[in-house]
């Protein structure tokens, strides 16, 4: 089999599947039936994140360091986890990056990164591939941001993928695969960019706004 590329990544987006690799780093390509998405327009921080948002405790940054990001979301969580994040899927979505299609979302202290997500933006399609912290909050502060920039853009569809416990907790649900495809074709018609200066825009005006209601 050919080595993963970014264009290999662009074509499964685009048609539904994306790979994540075995523990011997065989790749292997998913389209879950139902999908998981979470609601962009309905999201809300918790409340015990509030004061978190408020305080601006985390410097945040976008694209400043992706394959970090991506290096650190590559590590097991536990002694029996395995990682689906292999080099190979390295590579190709920092080329992804390198082509302004891939992006991060990082949290930092004391200009030490310390949680983050990443994905891919096509059209109005943010696909969102996976996120970490190494301390408390850092990734769901990360999340909150991710969801004001695609609400400013104008993005219609988040994917998640699979439904688990830490997706649900930003208000994931299923969705038969045939909805998501009809969702996915529409969005990809649509165009929304996916811009650092955005974001800084985004924290600037309504950051507080929109932990206060």
């Amino acid at each position: 089999m050919n080595k993963l590329t970014a264009d290999d990544l662009i074509y499964g987006y685009i048609h539904g599947i994306f790979p994540m690799a075995d523990a011997d780093g065989t790749l292997y390509w998913y389209a879950p039936d139902p999908r998981a998405v979470i609601p962009i327009d309905t999201y809300k921080p918790a409340r015990s994140l509030r004061p978190v948002l408020n305080k601006k405790h985390f410097d945040i940054r976008v694209n400043a360091d992706f394959e970090q990001v991506m290096r650190f979301c590559s590590l097991p969580r536990s002694e029996t986890d395995s990682t689906w994040i292999s080099e190979e899927i390295i590579e190709a979505y920092t080329e992804l990056h390198r082509m302004g299609l891939a992006h991060s979302i990082e949290t930092y202290i004391d200009n030490r990164l310390v949680g983050g997500l990443y994905g891919v933006s096509l059209g109005a399609v943010f696909f969102g591939e996976s996120m970490f912290h190494l301390v408390d909050n850092a990734s769901k502060v990360a999340f909150h941001y991710l969801i004001m920039t695609l609400r400013e853009q104008k993005f219609e569809l988040l994917d998640t993928q699979f439904i688990n416990d830490n997706v649900r907790r930003y208000g994931a649900i299923e969705i038969p695969k045939t909805d998501y495809m009809k969702q996915l074709k529409s969005a990809l018609r649509k165009k929304a960019r996916f811009t650092e200066p955005v974001l800084e825009h985004l924290f600037r005006n309504h950051a507080d706004d929109s932990v206060t209601e």
